[in-house]
């Protein structure tokens, strides 16, 4: 049993499922799968009930996570006595940017008990300014969304690489030295109402859509993905742009990990899948507070 293990588990129980734990934490499906059935056979016993579409723990599985969890926060501290982060981080980001923001902020705090992290909201085409005007020390947007990119392929004309961020530009150089970290990437989905298709259509003009408003920024890389679409309905929520798929009102285009958090709407793909690439956005050689929200953020 290793301390990996550990983290895969936690993750399928608070996540409620492999998928959206491989998500979290920037695997594939089958890996946690792997990692879960080898832990299980080492134990001699499930730790979860399989089904299509979700899994529970298991009796066993009960008794496991809340020890593995407390082990992984041990190692944590532990860890943090050794070479212990001190000071104040202010974040910025933009509305609607990272759904498991309380995570990370739970991890960092208990990692670094003595950092201080202070969220800012801003729109997304504000980020860079925000930092160069030393607003803010840490900033997470979404490549093509006012970070530098303006176009989601490269020089070659080759779209980037959703994993690594090839193909993104780099913020220009204001003379704060500003440099920009790759993150989470993965692909822009289509939710519907349960049933029908698992394919979304290329052209979006003629469907019902519900969409964020201006400033948020999956509503600017949607705009540039779909410039031809119209937008019917308008939620600053994301349970609440969801509700409206569930009924059948409207779809709405999502990341695939916040689909997947709604498992009773259908997630449809389309063929030539726009991309949600997270960036970090900070000043080169960052302090080591930066440095230690940046290592909970990848």
């Amino acid at each position: 049993m290793d301390l990996r293990q550990l983290a895969v588990v936690v993750a399928v129980a608070e996540e409620g499922g492999f998928t959206a734990a491989a998500q979290r934490l920037h695997t594939v499906q089958s890996t946690v799968s792997t990692v879960v059935r080898a832990l299980e056979r080492d134990l001699g016993t499930p730790l979860f009930h399989r089904t299509t579409h979700r899994v529970a723990l298991t009796p066993a599985g009960e008794a496991f996570v809340p020890a593995a969890r407390a082990a992984l926060e041990a190692v944590e501290r532990a860890r943090a006595a050794i070479s212990p982060v001190h000071g104040r981080v202010r974040l910025g980001l933009a509305p609607g940017l990272l759904l498991d923001l309380h995570r990370v902020l739970a991890a960092v705090r208990d990692a670094h008990p003595g950092l201080v992290v202070e969220v800012r909201q801003l729109t997304a085409d504000s980020l860079g300014g925000a930092l160069t005007e030393s607003t803010v020390d840490l900033a997470l947007g979404v490549a093509d969304a006012g970070l530098g990119s303006v176009d989601s392929r490269d020089a070659a004309g080759k779209a980037p690489d959703p994993y690594t961020g090839k193909g993104f530009a780099t913020p220009p150089d204001s003379g704060g030295g500003l440099v920009t970290s790759p993150l989470a990437g993965e692909e822009l989905v289509l939710a519907t109402a349960p049933g029908g298709s698992r394919s979304a259509p290329g052209d979006l003009s003629a469907l019902s859509l519900v969409d964020f408003p201006n400033g948020w920024a999956i509503r600017d890389v949607v705009d540039r993905a779909f410039a031809d679409r119209s937008v019917s309905l308008e939620a600053d929520d994301l349970t609440a742009a969801v509700s409206l798929v569930r009924a059948g009102l409207a779809a709405c285009v999502l990341p695939a990990s916040a689909a997947a958090r709604f498992p009773e709407v259908t997630v449809r793909r389309f063929a030539v899948p726009p991309l949600w690439q997270l960036t970090a956005i900070h000043r080169e050689d960052p302090p080591a507070a930066v440095t230690a929200v940046l290592a909970h953020l990848g």
